[in-house]
């Protein structure tokens, strides 16, 4: 399992004063030099948090210390004058993952995964894989990755916000019910030969029974790294999950 940084808090901060600071260089080096995957960047067409500028930043960061740029969003998003619009984004940029997911414009944050159906009935993959080496849709736990039939889908990232819900709840039969979820969709996804990521309200918490499954290939995590740093400092959180995850 390795680890690709979410860096859209950073640029979050940075935008509610309307300054440079926190610097995205600063911080995108810093965890660059780690031994992490990449870093991902979630634009949004409201630019709340990454903005355009933030992904080309990214992008020579990342080629320059060769690791993964991964850049999340959902397909439909069309251009506007703040926005290029997501297929226009993936198609410059060129990232190593696109991670595809089914957020309405306004939505705060991802909260659900595409329904298997209209993965198979919609060709927004085409033109997209054809730009990243992995073309990845965000999808719920319990999904049966064996009715997959979009051939331009090579990796699959769980939302684990249940799990991670449960985790805290201290419900362990709850937790259970998640965990057996996200194993018989990780294990689907395998068989068919598909990358399998995670992400969603993962921490250092509750990241190790996920770390236990052998079944992850990939986590992307922000928000709890952010809000984890601003007791334990930055390099020290993401050195400590380096540790959790590389066991």
């Amino acid at each position: 399992m390795k680890l690709s940084i979410n860096l859209n808090k950073i640029a979050l901060i940075r935008n509610s004063r309307g300054s440079i600071s926190p610097s995205m260089e600063y911080f995108a080096k810093t965890a660059l030099d780690t031994d992490i995957l990449g870093l991902t960047a979630h634009p949004r067409p409201d630019n709340r948090h990454i903005r355009y500028e933030d992904l080309v930043l990214i992008k020579e960061l990342t080629a320059e210390y060769k690791k993964e740029f991964n850049i999340e969003g959902n397909p439909f998003e069309l251009p506007s004058s703040e926005y290029k619009g997501y297929v226009s984004i993936i198609n410059e940029f060129k990232p190593t993952q696109a991670t595809l997911v089914p957020d309405d414009t306004d939505q705060l944050t991802s909260d659900h995964g595409w329904d298997i159906n209209d993965l198979n009935r919609i060709d927004f993959a085409d033109s997209i894989k054809n730009n990243c080496l992995r073309c990845s849709v965000f999808i719920d736990a319990g999904t049966d990755l064996s009715l997959l039939e979009n051939k331009n889908i090579n990796a699959v990232e769980i939302f684990t916000g249940p799990y991670a819900d449960a985790h805290k709840s201290g419900d362990e039969e709850l937790l259970d019910q998640e965990l057996k979820k996200l194993i018989f969709t990780a294990e689907s996804a395998k068989r068919e030969g598909l990358r399998v990521n995670a992400g969603h309200d993962l921490d250092l918490q509750n990241l190790t029974l996920l770390k236990e499954l052998d079944l992850i290939d990939e986590v992307s995590i922000g928000h709890a790294i952010i809000s984890e740093s601003l007791d334990r400092g930055f390099k020290n959180t993401i050195q400590q999950y380096i540790n959790l995850i590389n066991g």
